[in-house]
């Protein structure tokens, strides 16, 4: 017992002291204006970064996540399967997956071919699928993009000063301490029902994200990956087919973080190194006219922007422990010149029993 103690207590001030000699990063308000853009985060890691916000994934942010995180723990997936949503919305193709037999003699080998859309389901949104439409610059890009289309795209063409950036983040990876904001099961624990429809267009301010947090026994950190479950998933499955591809033909309106920019001072100043979640947009859709945040979120930070992320499953593990952190793994495909790429995201949680003796605590601390 002695010897671990004293393990505790050299793992806390070794964190303490990498944690003072963390580089300042500005707050919002102290980041320049890009034209007519507030907040631009463009030379905070340097002239030529393609990393973004996943910058602060540092080794020991990484290192300390592992180890507070991933006890003995539970493995969850966060990806829908591939083929879902089975009629994409925003007029995106639906996958289509091959499955060949190679030999007829005996039935095998066998090989899948798949032809999909990277953006209709599970999904990170990269650097090259949105920057400042109106200045035609993507992340950190002061010249104006070339517009290209081409087959293939070389090595050679991502390193070209006027392209957008690449998908360098199959390379770093995404990884680091997850945590949950259950919004559907902060409103709906008790027999209570949603106060709203994930299929509407309805906005969820920072009062609201923060009321959950602290419910949660929640508190941020830099570098977290911040996870948001709205309900999108959670009403695919409990409606009829019918409604399920109807969405396809219908105008599109989600649920999602508001348009503000105490949203934007939300985001950028706890210091997320991504943010996700279980809807199409992540932002509530439509956004109001010259509020949408995907150009703040992507082209003035760099930060990975997740959507249709499978939360259902992390949603019980983490009702059944009651805690809402976790070790977050994802790693994009290494696509060259890539716009967005499935997440094959995953999450370690802590034991069972760590967990439940928490929730309890976290019981009559409420």
């Amino acid at each position: 017992m002695a010897s671990k103690r004293l393990k505790d207590i050299v793992s806390h001030l070794t964190s303490s002291n990498n944690a003072s000699q963390e580089k300042p990063i500005p707050k919002f308000d102290e980041l320049p204006w890009y034209k007519n853009y507030p907040g631009c985060a463009w030379g905070v890691w340097g002239p030529d970064d393609e990393l973004g916000t996943v910058n602060l994934l540092t080794d020991e942010v990484v290192r300390r996540a592992s180890q507070e995180e991933i006890k003995l723990g539970r493995a969850v997936s966060l990806n829908w399967p591939i083929n879902f949503p089975e009629h994409p919305v925003f007029n995106r193709k639906t996958p289509e997956v091959n499955m060949l037999i190679r030999s007829e003699e005996n039935g095998m080998p066998r090989d899948d071919e798949i032809h999909m859309n990277s953006q209709s389901g599970s999904q990170w949104d990269g650097l090259r699928h949105y920057g400042i439409a109106e200045h035609k610059v993507f992340y950190n890009k002061p010249k104006p993009c070339k517009n290209r289309h081409t087959e293939y795209v070389t090595q050679c063409s991502c390193l070209d000063n006027l392209q957008p950036p690449s998908l360098d983040w199959a390379n770093h990876g995404i990884c680091g301490r997850g945590v949950l904001l259950d919004i559907v099961a902060h409103h709906t624990r008790n027999g209570g029902k949603l106060p709203y429809d994930p299929w509407t267009s309805h906005p969820f301010t920072v009062n609201d994200l923060m009321e959950v947090a602290k419910a949660q026994s929640v508190t941020f950190r830099r570098g977290d990956i911040l996870l948001l479950r709205i309900g999108f998933i959670q009403k695919y499955y409990a409606v009829t087919t019918e409604e399920r591809n109807d969405l396809r033909g219908k105008p599109e309106t989600f649920a999602g973080i508001e348009q503000s920019e105490d949203m934007k001072r939300f985001l950028w100043n706890n210091h997320f190194a991504a943010i996700a979640s279980d809807q199409p947009t992540l932002e509530r859709w439509p956004a109001p006219p010259g509020t949408i945040l995907h150009p703040t979120i992507l082209g003035l930070w760099g930060m990975p922007l997740g959507e249709f992320f499978d939360l259902e499953k992390l949603s019980e593990t983490c009702a059944e422990t009651g805690r809402y952190t976790f070790f977050f793994s994802s790693w994009p495909l290494n696509i060259i010149g890539g716009a967005a790429s499935p997440p094959n995201a995953a999450v370690r949680t802590v034991s069972f029993l760590v967990g439940m003796i928490r929730y309890r605590s976290s019981d009559v601390h409420l």
